[in-house]
């Protein structure tokens, strides 16, 4: 492999002149002369072939800078750094499209590739083959999958977080009570607005157990009588892995879960933890979380001066416009009663103007006027109508005694015809007649009624009519028909087997 050595030269490659080990003192100070002195794409090209030579690297380092996919190619370029150092670094598409998480900034990644010069321009690049995460890039990548996870379950909507009140009366922290975070709170409210209520609830907010402790604290603080407006859920700034107990799974979820509202002012600006996402309200320092519950007494005066003065104009511009509609109002009951009672007299003008109330005997007179006109016309209407009738009926008296001259050839014609109508009737009725009487005869001879003129009766009990003394029985009820009519009585004695004495 070529490498350079201390005097700065390389040994010699095929395709570019280069004096020899034998001539180097003389090539030195030819190249000092300025003599067979190498071009800038003859050293650029010595350099990549220097660079391409090197074996594949595997380098961890932090992302910074990072641009890509690229609209147009889709590569990726950014730098890879450490605590001392720097480098470009080049993601071409097709690897970028195999990767299993996106690349951002202040990700540790593990990249494995080698380094490429750029001839046009002799910039060095590490050209990134195939890359992984490392370190903090793993912790991050576990903590977007569970906030991921947390997002699909609903704790992260907006619906779901509660309202906190404007003004915090009683206000409850919970975070570490050893550290600087708790007097920032402190001083911050007691600078703010002195009359909001403080209760401090200690907890661990870093190491082994943390997670453990806090929800124990969020729920002591939940617990307390009478209960807190809100819950401030604050720590001072830190690395990521100082700040991983916030990224907890269980504590999230107490946090999600706590009945009083929560807020949270974990480390500074940049840093965002999952029970940030999860809480009520996200601050971006303990600070700022100390404000948003408390706004300055100063804010509060001129607030309220403010909404004095609101109220004062909305109240002026109510008055004033309920003035106007007052006098509007009036305005128009004036008009109108004034058009009613216009209305009113015209109408009692026009009763007073009528004459049955100027004179009362006129209406009588009228009426008694008017009756004779129509006596007097009635009386001309009956002789008129009279006349008419005994004209038609001198004009219909002669015509109805030439329409009357033929009836008596007709009368007689008729006469003839009854006459011979009454023989013939006479004569088809004259032997049904014969039979009739023969069977009307008959059917007297048969009748029960004649047999009961001639002295005898039917006897009927409660069934109908009774032909056995087994019938009846000692006070039975006896109906006995007779030819002039009915007699009932009740049985007193029931003799059997014997025949009534003719």
């Amino acid at each position: 492999m070529c490498a350079w050595n201390l005097v700065g030269t390389t040994p010699a490659r095929a395709d570019v002149p280069w004096p020899t080990a034998s001539e180097g003192g003389r090539a030195s100070r030819a190249t000092s002369s300025g003599e067979d002195a190498l071009s800038v794409s003859q050293a650029v090209e010595i350099a990549a072939g220097a660079l391409d030579a090197l074996p594949l690297l595997t380098v961890i380092g932090e992302v910074t800078g990072f641009r890509g996919p690229n609209a147009r190619s889709g590569h990726c370029y950014f730098q890879i750094k450490d605590d001392a150092a720097a480098v470009d670094c080049i993601v071409w598409r097709g690897v970028y499209g195999k990767r299993s998480f996106d690349l951002r900034d202040g990700m540790q990644v593990q990249f494995t590739g080698n380094f490429n010069l750029y001839k046009p321009t002799g910039r060095m690049s590490f050209v990134a083959k195939s890359f992984t995460l490392a370190g903090e890039g793993l912790l991050r990548q576990q903590v977007a999958a569970l906030a991921e996870k947390l997002r699909r379950e609903g704790l992260m909507d907006e619906a779901r977080k509660r309202h906190i009140p404007a003004f915090c009366s009683r206000v409850a922290v919970v975070t570490s009570l050893s550290g600087a975070v708790i007097d920032d709170v402190k001083r911050t409210l007691r600078r703010r607005n002195p009359l909001v209520e403080l209760v401090c609830v200690g907890a661990k907010v870093q190491g082994e157990g943390a997670p453990d402790e806090l929800i124990g604290a969020l729920g002591r603080a939940a617990a307390i009588e009478p209960a807190p407006d809100c819950i401030l859920l604050v720590r001072g700034g830190g690395s990521f892995e100082d700040l991983m107990t916030f990224n907890d799974e269980s504590l999230a979820r107490a946090v999600a879960a706590c009945p009083i509202p929560v807020i949270t002012g974990i480390g500074h600006e940049p840093d965002t933890s999952i029970c940030d996402m999860v809480s009520d309200r996200r601050c971006s320092t303990p600070t700022a979380a100390a404000e948003s519950v408390a706004p300055a007494m100063t804010d509060l005066a001129e607030l309220l001066a403010a909404r004095e003065r609101r109220l004062a104009s909305a109240t002026q511009s109510l008055v004033r416009g309920a003035a106007g509609q007052v006098d509007t109002l009036a305005h128009r009951i004036v008009m109108a009663q004034g058009s009613r009672l216009a209305q009113l007299r015209s109408a009692l003008d026009a009763a007073a103007r009528r004459p049955c109330l100027q004179d009362p005997a006129y209406v009588v007179d009228r009426r008694v006027a008017e009756l004779a006109q129509t006596a007097d016309r009635l009386a001309g209407a009956i002789v008129r109508d009279q006349g008419r009738h005994r004209e038609s009926v001198e004009l219909l008296a002669p015509r109805l005694k030439r329409s009357t001259s033929g009836f008596s050839g007709k009368r007689h014609a008729l006469e003839l015809a009854a006459s011979r109508l009454a023989h013939e009737g006479r004569a088809l009725l004259a032997a049904p007649s014969s039979a009739l009487s023969a069977q009307a005869a008959s059917l007297d001879a048969l009748s029960p009624l004649k047999v009961l003129s001639r002295g005898y009766s039917i006897a009927y009990d409660e069934t109908g009519v009774a032909t056995s003394a087994d019938r009846f029985e000692p006070g039975s009820t006896i109906r006995v028909a007779l030819a002039d009519g009915e007699v009932t009585g009740t049985v007193t004695k029931v003799e059997r087997g014997q025949r009534p004495q003719m």
